[in-house]
């Protein structure tokens, strides 16, 4: 008998409570709205290139819905596992593995996500299912993924050789040839959450058609507004979330809130370059640092801030804090670079800065004309809703499954799609 919905198969690098950053609890919410509405999903990782990068952190324990099987790729040999796979481009040591599981679940659709270090690009050709790829990152176009080259600048011209090497990375000689180009004709359609990003794509040699697919957001309850943080004492505060790393340019927005008098600086998150910030911090009082916080926490931390600060030095994809600030009705400040002007215009919610002095007058004009800032973060949370939320972001996504399947003539899928809703939730 044919199963009641469909059948998914994420495949990404990082996934949690082995993962870093954004996009593998990205994967995890995807995959758990799958499930919710009526679909099977298994998630094949790498815990080995989470192991050799971890910095001795164990992870912490995340509890995941039932239906979502998480299959570990693990090996005695974690390092030269993904020394073999970014060298070869193919999962030289779970290659059998990813297969074989493959082969048994037999998924509707195979989604890649970052499969630097699972074994991309082969991994492309694994499976027989319908192929989408987002790109959360540049890795398709870029060894090190941001297009930060040498460690100092924008990458607007290749330099690979030489930026791999600053990175210290071993170079992938396998970028020299047609074999991306190869593995990338099985996949059905590449994705990205930015126009920005798919253009970026496109500069840089990418030749598969791109399709931009905003991320998107779980449904909480936006009728009830979290309480504040614990740590609030009831002066304004501007908040950065997010990875602690120069390219974020944490370093930037510091200095002018050192002795700020009408407002804070608040940062949650962790990184390598948490020390070097705490340094230029210094021993003020206005600037305060939070560690990691779950996303139950994070809300509040939201809903109750002035504005949220995205002063990237670096090309992002889609930082996924625009939109959870968006969800709250909360304003951004965001350096013109990226996507970040892409977002402003799309939502009309935030204000945009290259200097430090359109900086510190982006703040001051946040803190003193409340009524534009209301207006801001009302159409910030419509913007959302209407383009970020998790119906807008099923909606989109399922329409692509139906395209993808009416093209190839994917029958049973189709069955499926005609048992469920234009969101995927799937009919009794």
């Amino acid at each position: 008998m044919r199963r009641s919905g469909l059948r998914f198969a994420m495949i990404t690098t990082f996934y949690p409570p082995y993962h870093f950053g954004g996009d593998a609890d990205y994967v995890r919410q995807f995959s758990e709205i799958l499930t919710q509405r009526g679909h099977e999903v298994d998630v094949i990782h790498d815990i080995d290139a989470y192991t050799i990068l971890n910095d001795g952190h164990k992870p912490e324990p995340v509890e995941s819905p039932s239906n979502v099987k998480a299959h570990g790729m693990k090996s005695h040999w974690p390092r030269i596992s993904c020394l073999a796979t970014q060298q070869s481009a193919r999962p030289m040591f779970h290659g059998r593995k990813i297969r074989q599981i493959l082969n048994e679940r037999k998924p509707d659709i195979i989604h890649y996500h970052n499969i630097s270090l699972i074994g991309g690009p082969r991994v492309l050709a694994y499976g027989d299912g319908i192929k989408i790829y987002t790109a959360h990152e540049h890795w398709l176009v870029c060894p090190t993924h941001v297009l930060w080259k040498n460690k100092a600048e924008l990458c607007d011209e290749r330099e690979c050789l030489k930026c791999e090497l600053t990175y210290r990375r071993p170079p992938q000689m396998w970028r020299k040839t047609e074999y991306l180009k190869r593995q990338a004709a099985h996949v059905d359609q590449f994705c990205s959450p930015s126009q920005f990003s798919a253009d970026m794509h496109r500069k840089f040699g990418f030749e598969s058609q791109m399709r931009v697919m905003p991320s998107f957001l779980p449904d909480v309850d936006m009728q009830t507004i979290p309480p504040p943080p614990g740590e609030y004492q009831g002066r304004p505060y501007f908040l950065y979330v997010g990875r602690l790393e120069k390219i974020k340019g944490i370093q930037d927005v510091i200095p002018p809130f050192r002795d700020f008098p009408d407002a804070q600086l608040w940062i949650v998150g962790s990184g390598n370059y948490e020390p070097a910030l705490k340094k230029l911090a210094g021993e003020s009082k206005n600037i305060h640092f939070f560690g990691h916080r779950d996303s139950k926490e994070l809300r509040s931390f939201y809903a109750h801030s002035t504005a949220v600060l995205l002063p990237s030095i670096c090309y992002e994809v889609f930082p996924l804090v625009v939109i959870e600030a968006f969800r709250e009705g909360i304003p951004v400040i965001a350096r013109k670079l990226g996507p970040f002007p892409e977002l402003i215009r799309q939502s009309a919610g935030g204000l945009l800065f290259n200097t430090q002095e359109e900086f510190l007058e982006s703040v001051k004009y946040m803190i003193n004309d409340s009524s534009a800032r209301r207006i801001m973060g009302v159409s910030a949370r419509k913007s959302y809703l209407e383009r970020w939320s998790e119906s807008a972001g099923m909606r989109s996504y399922f329409s692509l499954i139906r395209e993808i399947a009416e093209r190839r003539e994917r029958n049973k899928v189709l069955d499926v799609l005609d048992r469920c809703d234009s969101l995927g939730q799937l009919g009794p």
